[in-house]
This record gives C-alpha cells, sequence and structure tokens, in this order.
C-alpha cells in the first residue's frame, strides 16, 4: 500500500503534464524514455553521493545538505540526462517539449526517492508519504519546469546565455527550497510559504507562455 500512495503524486503531476501538452502530444516511447532516465537519474545520484560522502567526509549542515548533498548533485546529474535525452532529438520540436521531458525526468526521479523515503523502516510510514505528497514530489516537479523552461529557450530562441540557467534556476529554487525546511526558526516557514507560491505561480506562466509558442497552434486551432 506505502509503494502505491508513494506512486500517486508522481503519477498525478506526469498525467497533469501530459494533459497541458495540447498542441501536438509526445510520444509514448519518449515519454517513457523521460521516466526511465529519471529513474536512472536516481541510480547515479545516490551512486555518487555515497562517492563524495566516503571520499570527502564532512559534517551535514543545513546549508551544505540543501545546496550541496542534495540539490547540487541532483539538479546536476539531472540536467545532464535531460540534455542527453532530447537535445539533438527530432521529438523536441516545440519549447513546450523542454517542460515536458524536464518534468518527466524529474518526477521520474522524485518517484524513485519517494518510494526509498515512504517505506523506509525508520524514516518512512503514512505521515512521510503525506508530508512528502505535498512538498518534495510537487517540488521536483516544479525544479523540472525551471530547468526545460530554459532548455527550450536556449533552443529555440537560439540563445546560448539561456542555457546556464536551465541549472542554476532548478539548483537555486532546489537549494532555498531544502535549506528552508530544513532549518528550525519558524521564520523560514515564510520564506518556503513565499518560494513555494513563487514556484507555482512562475511555473503555470512559464508552461502558458509555451503553450502560446507552439507552432502546431494555429494548426490545431485552424
Amino acid at each position: 500500500m506505502l509503494i502505491e500512495i508513494a506512486s500517486a503524486p508522481a503519477a498525478a503531476g506526469l498525467f497533469f503534464l501530459y494533459i497541458k501538452d495540447k498542441y501536438e502530444k509526445e510520444p509514448w516511447k519518449m515519454l517513457f524514455l523521460g521516466l526511465l532516465f529519471g529513474l536512472y537519474t536516481a541510480a547515479v545520484v545516490y551512486a555518487f553521493g555515497s562517492w563524495v560522502e566516503m571520499r570527502f567526509p564532512h559534517e551535514e549542515t543545513p546549508f551544505y545538505t540543501a545546496f550541496f548533498s542534495s540539490a547540487g548533485v541532483e539538479e546536476m546529474v539531472k540536467f545532464l540526462f535531460l540534455i542527453l535525452l532530447i537535445w539533438g532529438n527530432k521529438n523536441f520540436n516545440e519549447p513546450l517539449d523542454g517542460i515536458v521531458y524536464g518534468v518527466f525526468v524529474s518526477l521520474g526521479f522524485a518517484w524513485v526517492e519517494n518510494i526509498i523515503y515512504v517505506t523506509h523502516p525508520v524514516l518512512g510510514g503514512y505521515e512521510t508519504a503525506l508530508t512528502r505528497a505535498l512538498l518534495s514530489v510537487p517540488g521536483h516537479g516544479l525544479f523540472g519546469i525551471q530547468m526545460g523552461y530554459y532548455l527550450a529557450q536556449g533552443k529555440y530562441r537560439n540563445e546560448k546565455r539561456y542555457l546556464p540557467w536551465a541549472f542554476l534556476a532548478p539548483y537555486l529554487a532546489h537549494g532555498l527550497y531544502n535549506y528552508f525546511l530544513l532549518e528550525k526558526e519558524g521564520i523560514f516557514w515564510v520564506f518556503f510559504a513565499a518560494l513555494e507560491i513563487w514556484l507555482w505561480v512562475s511555473g503555470m506562466k512559464k508552461i502558458k507562455a509555451l503553450q502560446n509558442r507552439s507552432p502546431f497552434r494555429k494548426k490545431d486551432m485552424g
């Protein structure tokens, strides 16, 4: 039962993005690959994180955990896998595809991570499942929107200056997201709420903006 509960928020996010991709649906094979790349990302993040822990022993502080152990490693690996998946692929044929695949890779990662946390003998359980369904999994989806948006900007505006932001935007958002949650003082919940609202509003605006730039939009409307 816990595995089903852990899988539900990721499935909901994937279905939401599939609906939003309304002018030119992506092939099921590519969507499956995006999800699969996300699963591979989880394995690489775990292996690399374990290597760093052994090679460079350190004290886990909220700042280090938020910006290096989690956001730094996770977003860099997701970014590299997303580039490998779609940058030269013929199916990356409209701007919104960047967000679609960015979210599929991110939620593939979040799906595995969520199952690990929720089924953990000490950290897991139904309370963990509920908390992560409301915060962690949607957070990864929102970071994927930021990554995919700037990747699409770099490709379709032909301005390479956007490409660093395909990593930096989700990295900074993810780092702050975790940092605000890890700090104990109540004021950080205010900062977290503001960041959460911004991510949702910004994410929905970015989806709408790229929908409107679809070359398939007029064809579909006509």
